[in-house]
């Protein structure tokens, strides 16, 4: 009987907390870009008028390590039409750099680790894309893997 308790228990908190995942306690859609003032694993991108992805991962978050090889594709895809891609994520560049070894990350990753700029968009869960059109609108945000080809189409136009 205690199993089945606790197994409803885990029910009802995957229940309630699922939502969260990879997403924001707000609507940043509409809202404007900071300037990112990460620092970057190599060299930092050229990101001025260009439209991006800015997606907040760690290396220990499964999800996230699945939404690598996704990235990756829309990088090697759209990048020569003008499309930037900026990893983000709190954990240190030692962590980063061992990980990127064994997980090939082909976009530029960013450091950022007091969470300032997950904190400013409410994320509450990873991973979690913005896409940001040229003029540094946030025009979509959500999960990377739900990230259609005609939403990164549109912004290229």
């Amino acid at each position: 009987m205690k199993s089945l308790v606790k197994l409803a228990a885990l029910a009802a908190l995957v229940f309630f907390i699922s939502p969260l995942l990879g997403r924001s306690v707000k609507n940043n859609v509409g809202e404007s870009l900071p300037k990112l003032e990460v620092k970057y694993i190599g060299d930092a991108p050229a990101l001025a008028g260009k439209p991006m992805i800015v997606e907040f991962w760690a290396t220990w978050c499964g999800p996230c390590q699945e939404s690598i090889a996704h990235l990756n594709e829309i990088y090697k895809q759209y990048n020569a039409k003008g499309l930037e891609i900026v990893g983000v994520t709190k954990e240190d560049a030692a962590t980063v750099t061992a990980f990127t070894k064994e997980v090939p990350i082909n976009y530029p990753v960013a450091l950022d680790p007091n969470s300032t700029l997950s904190a400013l968009f409410g994320i509450t869960g990873i991973p979690h894309a913005l896409l940001v059109d040229k003029t540094g609108k946030i025009v979509w945000e959500g999960h990377p893997q739900e990230l259609q080809p005609a939403d990164i189409e549109a912004l290229l136009k």
